[in-house]
């Protein structure tokens, strides 16, 4: 079929040829102008058409009927189109049939005034394009949401990789390709046909003029919507305009909620492991691996309790909620038993002070009750507001890239990856959690590694290269290095009445590690807790599978880990996952949920994200 398409297009350029072109329609001449098309487009398009994607032609060759498809077929008429119109330029030009003259009227006032606002549109539009394909290829299933709060959140810290691969995609293939737009929309050449001595203006200003604003147009409104669709921008209409109760009606507040701590309070360690996700293990554990990359991350599973949305014995852990899918964002579910949502005030995740000041998180619960507390990041904690939501809840001790370079412990400059490897970070921690120990204070210590963050990850000298993938070897390489830091910790002394609880922030972005995998497998990200309070420790097979839970029902978990009675076994929206209570997922279902959670919320907007003191 693409085959009689370019045959039926060259044989049309071909009479093209000799009609304009050639005063004695010899049969000579028109063979020579066939054969000439026919080579020059029907071969070359059909070339074009089998070096581009296979699935424009279902995987066959382009001779084969099963080629055929809506793409294909378009792409082949562009194609012969675009080569058969520069054959007949060429031909026109070579026989001096067709020249070009500068063109006066280019240089009026009203039409250099298109040419810019059609130059402004093309670069907005092919930059929405580029902005749209770089996200997704990126960050995978990128949300509305996390869009827009990225957009007004500290931006400081971001790792060189993301900065980089953001300038060669959309920046530099914008520039590029609006470049070589603009060469048509601001030329200032007419092209005349002469023929019988006669010179006939076949395409001037007025008609370049015509044809720039469609083309603009036509690119800013294709970008525009592409970028739309793809992103569910619409999604952002709801954040602003729809109401939803599901927050209003399932709202506990921690400040107010009876909680009552054991008489010797337990030390919290909580370990948020970058992109960790349970489809890194074997498939027989319910993973996504013909051989398990996190045998030592599935063995600490086994030793402690770890909640799952599958079946006994299976890895699993919570379903990614709105508002949960990057690392800030899960951070403030864990902490406050809250999804975070779009702000409807500018500076609402960016400001001191300012960080959903009305919520109660577990860092202020603990500075309550009198614990020493620490985060510990090897990026700096200005990216995404972090320093704000851990000041301003809970007063912590914030040891970031930042902190290690102000203080001496980097040298001036270190910079690698996010900030400094985990290596070090593994190193730092065990100093902190030492220094914390001494201070006759109960305390609560908090890190996240960054290693296994997407592009690949980062690779050093002392991973051991086992798996073709660099991603699969920085993967298992941090299942080694976690789990010899818990085993670290099980030798202190502190460690018989300290609980740790170690959780993967949200599914990867890697998108290229996941591009085969079925859609249909769930990926959840790693959970489990060691050494919680004996009250809970002895949790039923029933509570433990088969669970639909969210980041946010962490919250009241971690506390009842430590051993605190919950008024109600609820926090935040989340629920004490050791108790009998149904999560809002269990509760009303997983996807209506998360709609819902798409939609504004009055009591959010009211009482989380504004500062109940000065109301």
């Amino acid at each position: 079929m693409l085959v009689i398409i370019s045959t039926v297009i060259g044989l049309v350029f071909a009479v093209a040829e000799i009609m304009l072109f050639e005063e004695k329609k010899r049969p000579l001449l028109f063979i020579k102008a066939v054969l000439k098309n026919l080579i020059s487009i029907s071969l070359t398009s059909l070339k074009i058409i089998e070096l581009m994607p296979q699935s424009i032609l279902n995987g066959n060759s382009v001779f084969a009927l099963s080629g055929f498809t809506k793409v294909s077929l378009i792409y082949q008429v562009c194609i012969c189109l675009v080569l058969g119109l520069t054959l007949l330029f060429a031909s026109g030009t070579f026989k001096g049939i067709i020249s070009f003259e500068k063109d006066a009227d280019a240089k009026k006032k009203n039409v250099k005034i298109i040419k810019i606002v059609s130059a402004v549109f093309v670069f907005l539009g092919v930059f929405a394009w580029r902005a749209t394909i770089w996200a997704q290829v990126t960050y995978g299933a990128i949300t509305p949401d996390q869009i827009l709060i990225n957009l007004i959140s500290p931006t400081d810290g971001t790792s060189p990789e993301i900065i980089r691969s953001m300038i060669e995609g959309p920046v530099l293939k914008t520039l590029l390709y609006t470049f070589w737009v603009c060469v048509f929309i601001f030329a200032s050449v007419k092209m005349i046909y002469n023929k019988n001595g006669k010179k006939i203006t076949v395409f001037g200003s007025k008609i370049q003029k015509f044809i720039s604003i469609i083309l603009a147009a036509a690119i800013f409104a294709g970008g525009i919507t592409f970028g739309i669709e793809e992103l569910q921008l619409k999604e952002l209409y709801y954040a602003y305009t729809v109401k939803s109760d599901i927050i209003d009606k399932n709202y506990v507040d921690p400040e107010t909620t009876t909680l009552v701590f054991p008489e010797k309070k337990r030390n919290l360690i909580h370990i948020y492991l970058e992109s960790m996700e349970n489809s890194y293990a074997s498939k027989d554990l319910g993973g996504y691996m013909d051989t398990n990359l996190i045998p030592e991350l599935t063995e600490l599973s086994k030793e402690g309790i770890s909640f799952s949305d599958r079946g006994e014995g299976q890895l699993g852990g919570p379903i990614q909620a709105t508002g949960s899918q990057w690392s800030v964002a899960s951070m403030v579910c864990m902490g406050t038993g809250l999804p975070m949502k779009v702000p409807m005030r500018s500076n609402s995740y960016g400001a001191k002070d300012n960080f959903l000041p009305g919520a109660y998180t577990i860092g202020d619960i603990l500075k309550a009750q009198g614990y020493e507390q620490t985060v510990m990041l090897g990026s700096s904690a200005v990216f995404g507001g972090l320093n704000y939501y851990f000041e301003s809840h809970g007063d912590f001790k914030i040891m970031d890239h930042n902190y290690m370079i102000n203080n001496g412990v980097l040298p001036e400059g270190y910079n690698v990856w996010w900030g400094y490897e985990d290596e070090k970070l593994f190193k730092y921690a065990k100093e902190e959690l030492t220094r914390l120990s001494e201070t006759g204070k109960p305390f609560n210590f908090v890190m996240e590694t960054a290693d296994t963050h997407f592009p690949d990850g980062y690779i050093t000298s002392k991973t051991p290269r086992i798996y073709k993938s660099q991603y699969a070897n920085v993967i298992a390489y941090s299942s080694s290095q976690v789990t010899e830091f818990v085993r670290w910790i099980q030798q202190q002394p502190f460690y018989e009445n300290t609980t740790i609880v170690i959780n993967g922030d949200h599914a990867s972005m890697d998108k290229n590690f996941f591009k085969d995998f079925d859609p249909s497998y769930r990926r959840t990200v790693y959970n489990v807790i060691l050494n919680p309070d004996k009250s809970v420790a002895q949790v039923g097979a029933d509570r433990r599978y088969n669970r639909e839970y969210a980041s946010f029902d962490m919250m009241p978990t971690m506390l009842a880990s430590l051993g605190v009675k919950i008024e109600g076994d609820r926090l935040g929206i989340g629920t004490n996952l050791f108790s009998d209570e149904q999560t809002v997922f269990e509760k009303y279902g997983v996807d209506y949920v998360n709609g819902e959670l798409n939609k504004g919320s009055d009591l959010y907007n009211k009482e989380i994200t504004k500062d109940p003191s000065k109301k």
